[in-house]
C-alpha cells in the first residue's frame, strides 16, 4: 500500500485529486444505492413494479445521457461537468431521503443518473489528459480508488441505514456537497485541447463531429467486443449472489457468503492492481492484454461449471463449501481479469479517438456498454431461471464462459488486424 501511495504522489495534483474524488463518489453512491430498493418497498410501501421503475429511471437517465455528457465536457471543459454532476447528485440523494411521492422520487432518481452521465466521461478524459504517457498506470491506480469506494460504501451505509435510511441519504448528499466545494476550489480548469470556445460551435459542427465518431469503425468494433467484460463482471452482483443464496440459503451463512464475494473482488483489486498492470505492460501488447483479460473473465465461471457436476449435500460443511468457495473463486478470477484489462481498455479508447473528443468517445463507449449490460443481465437472469426449471444448472455458466472466450477472440482479432493501433490525429488548424 505504501508503494501505491508513493506512485499516486508521483502524479500531478489534478490526477491525485481525481483519484480521491472517484473514491469519494463511489463511497457516497454505494452507501445509499444497495439499500434504496428496501426503503422504497418497505418504508414507503411501493409495489415491486414501482420500485423497478424508480431504479430503472436512474439507470436509463445515466446510460442514455453518457454521450451528451461527454460531448458537453469536450465543449465546455471537464471541470464544469464534474462539478455539475456532483451538485446534481447532492440534490438527488437529499431528495430521495426527504420525499415520499412517486413523481418526486422519479425526478430524484433521474437526477442521480444524469449526474453520473455528466461527470463520468469528464473524469476519465481529464485523467487521461493530465496523466499523459503514464495513462495506463494512472488508470490502474484509478481502479484501486474506484474499488475501495465500492468496498467501503455498503459497510458505511449498512451502519447508517440501521439507524434511519433518511440519515444515509443526507450523509451521502453531504459527501457530494463537500466534494463539489473541494472541486470548485481545488480542481484546476481543464479543457480538451481540441475543444472549441463555448458558444462558438454551431449545431451542424457538433453533428459533424458525432458523425465522425460514429464512422470510427475500429472504435465501434472495440466497444462492442468489450460489452462482454461488463456483462461478466456484473455477475458479481447478479448470478454469483443468486447461486450463493440458492445453495447457502437466506440465513446468516448466505449473507456472509455474499459479503465474501464483494470482499474478495474489492480487496484483490486494491492489493494487486498495480503489480498486475506492471507485469502485463512489461510483457504484453495492449491488445493481447485485453484479450487475455477477457479470456480469464470467461474462465472465471469454470469453477461454478465444475461444481454443477458434484452432488449437492443436504447440509453441513459440504454444502457450505459448494455455496461459498466456487463463487468466491469466480469473483477472484473476474477481478483478476478486470485488473488485466481495465487500464489498457481506458487507454485504448484514448488512442482510438486520436486523442480528440476523448470525453465524447468515453460517453458513447459507456452508452454502448450500458445497453449491453442491460440486455446481458436480462438474458442471464432468464437463463438462470430456465436452467433451474429444466434441471440443467450448468447452462448459464457455459453461456458466460463462451461469452468471455468469444469476446477475447474478437479482441485478439482486432489486435492482429491492427485495428487497436493508435488512430492518426486529425490535423489541427493553424492559429490565425
Amino acid at each position: 500500500m505504501k508503494a501505491t501511495l508513493t506512485q499516486v504522489r508521483s502524479y500531478e495534483r489534478s490526477v491525485q485529486l481525481l483519484m480521491v474524488n472517484q473514491f469519494t463518489i463511489n463511497l457516497g453512491f454505494y452507501m445509499l444505492m444497495p439499500y434504496l430498493a428496501a426503503h422504497l418497498s418497505g418504508t414507503l410501501g411501493l409495489a415491486g413494479w414501482l420500485v423497478g421503475l424508480v431504479l430503472g429511471v436512474r439507470n436509463f437517465s445515466q446510460q442514455g445521457m453518457f454521450l451528451v455528457g461527454g460531448a458537453l465536457a469536450d465543449r465546455f471543459g471537464y471541470k464544469p461537468l464534474i462539478v455539475a454532476g456532483c451538485v446534481l447528485r447532492t440534490a438527488g440523494f437529499a431528495t430521495l431521503g426527504l420525499v415520499e411521492s412517486l413523481p418526486a422520487l422519479l425526478a430524484a432518481s433521474a437526477a442521480t443518473g444524469l449526474a453520473g452521465a455528466l461527470f463520468n466521461p469528464a473524469v476519465r478524459a481529464y485523467l487521461a489528459a493530465d496523466a499523459g504517457e503514464r495513462r495506463v498506470e494512472a488508470f490502474a491506480l484509478f481502479n484501486i480508488f474506484y474499488q475501495a469506494g465500492i468496498l467501503l460504501g455498503p459497510l458505511v451505509g449498512m451502519v447508517l441505514t440501521g439507524v434511519d435510511f433518511q440519515i444515509t441519504c443526507l450523509v451521502s448528499a453531504g459527501i457530494f456537497a463537500v466534494l463539489s466545494v473541494v472541486q470548485i476550489r481545488s480542481l484546476p480548469a481543464r479543457r480538451a485541447d481540441d475543444g472549441p470556445e463555448p458558444g462558438r460551435e454551431s449545431r451542424e459542427r457538433v453533428l459533424t463531429r458525432w458523425r465522425g465518431i460514429l464512422a470510427n469503425r475500429p472504435f465501434l468494433l472495440f466497444s462492442v467486443a468489450m460489452i462482454g467484460s461488463y456483462v461478466l463482471s456484473f455477475q458479481v452482483y447478479l448470478a454469483l449472489p443468486l447461486e450463493v443464496r440458492r445453495l447457502g440459503g437466506e440465513g446468516e451463512f448466505g449473507t456472509a457468503a455474499v459479503a465474501l464475494l464483494f470482499a474478495v473482488s474489492g480487496l484483490s483489486t486494491i492489493v494487486g492492481q498495480t503489480r498486475v498492470t506492471a507485469w502485463c505492460k512489461a510483457r504484453l501488447a495492449p491488445g493481447r492484454a485485453l484479450g487475455w483479460g477477457l479470456a480469464l473473465m470467461g474462465v472465471a465461471f469454470l469453477p461454478l461449471l465444475v461444481a454443477t457436476a458434484l452432488p449437492v449435500p443436504d447440509g453441513g460443511p459440504g454444502r457450505w463449501f459448494l455455496a461459498a468457495v466456487p463463487p468466491a473463486l469466480a469473483a477472484f478470477l473476474l477481478a483478476l481479469g478486470t485488473m488485466i484489462a481495465y487500464p489498457f481498455e481506458m487507454d485504448t479508447i484514448v488512442r482510438l479517438s486520436g486523442e480528440r473528443l476523448v470525453a465524447t468517445h468515453y460517453g458513447l463507449y459507456n452508452t454502448i456498454c450500458g445497453v449491453g449490460i442491460t440486455l446481458g443481465n436480462l438474458l442471464t437472469g432468464a437463463s438462470l431461471d430456465a436452467a433451474r426449471e429444466a434441471g440443467m444448472p450448468a447452462v448459464p455458466w457455459i453461456v458466460l464462459l463462451a461469452l468471455g472466450l468469444a469476446c477475447a477472440a474478437a479482441l485478439f482479432g482486432l489486435h492482429r488486424t491492427g485495428r487497436l493501433a493508435p488512430a492518426v490525429p486529425e490535423p489541427r488548424p493553424a492559429a490565425a
